[in-house]
């Protein structure tokens, strides 16, 4: 029988649990289970995968968020930094095609907080979604999504953030939560990094720039650079930056100015910012 928000079991041994990523939807999840649900907000346990990469205004949301819901949101981690990932992957940075962060740093800590116990996990797709997300492939965890049953859509998550805990800051510039250097980032997204965090982009620059050296029999030691070693398969971060700044200055539709009264908030909410690209990485994003 499919699980719906009308027949959850009801035993004590099925644990509820909601991730929190730090973007909008997991966030109007947890509140709108909190207001409309409360007696499945007392079991749920909220918590967030932290890479320790993340930004700062995630945190300072998390720590608004957590108030508002006046329950733990409980932080999880590989117990490792990324350095040490990328070092065990030789160096190679991740990519859509090789997503090693998401597995080692966010599934691997969620499926070892649930360990083997039954578990039913809150997922924030929306009614107006046509997208699965991250589903476990372990049988003791059940996905159960609200907004789609109860019929919720994107301008119902803006409305209920902006009567709560607000958007998180950094959707001024930037289109979804996850680390600093997430690959996903568009060009105005990387540029929206450089101006708001440059220190930041400065380290995400380093990790582009680190000496790689691979062992040929004929030749011995060689530097390798490349794709596979830029964030990016289009080129290196200050060549995306350069791309983007060039466009800006020719016709402003890459970077949003501030030449209206709208607020920043509303020019959010009436614009469709979700990329369809990111399908295969929502555990980061949603």
């Amino acid at each position: 029988m499919k699980l719906s928000m009308t027949n959850l079991p009801t035993d004590d041994s099925t644990r509820h649990v909601l991730g929190i990523s730090g973007g909008k939807d997991s966030a109007a999840l947890a509140i709108y289970i909190k207001e409309c649900y409360p007696e499945v907000h007392e079991k749920v346990e909220y918590f967030f995968t932290d890479t320790g990469a993340e930004l700062k205004e995630v945190y300072e949301f998390l720590d608004k968020l957590e108030a508002y819901l006046g329950k733990e949101i409980v932080r999880l981690s590989s117990g490792k930094d990324f350095d040490h990932w990328l070092k065990l992957h030789n160096e190679y940075l991740p990519s859509p095609q090789q997503r090693w962060c998401t597995r080692v740093m966010k599934i691997k800590p969620f499926e070892a907080f649930v360990g083997d116990d039954p578990v039913i996990s809150y997922i924030g797709i929306r009614a107006d979604e046509n997208r699965e997300g991250y589903i476990s492939r372990k049988e003791t965890i059940k996905p159960i999504f609200p907004f789609i049953e109860d019929g919720l859509i994107r301008d119902d998550i803006f409305q209920m953030l902006e009567d709560t805990v607000g958007i998180p800051e950094y959707y001024q510039w930037r289109s979804r939560s996850g680390c600093y250097f997430c690959f996903f980032q568009r060009q105005d997204e990387w540029l929206g990094l450089k101006r708001n965090h440059p220190e930041l982009f400065e380290k995400a620059k380093a990790f582009e720039k680190r000496k790689r050296e691979k062992y040929d029999w004929a030749d011995g030691k060689q530097e390798i650079e490349g794709h596979g070693y830029t964030w990016s398969s289009q080129g290196s971060i200050d060549e995306l930056v350069e791309r983007a700044e060039t466009r800006e200055k020719k016709n402003g539709i890459i970077v949003k100015t501030n030449n209206t009264n709208e607020r920043w908030q509303d020019s959010l909410r009436n614009d469709d910012d979700d990329d369809p690209e990111d399908q295969s990485c929502l555990i980061c994003s949603l």
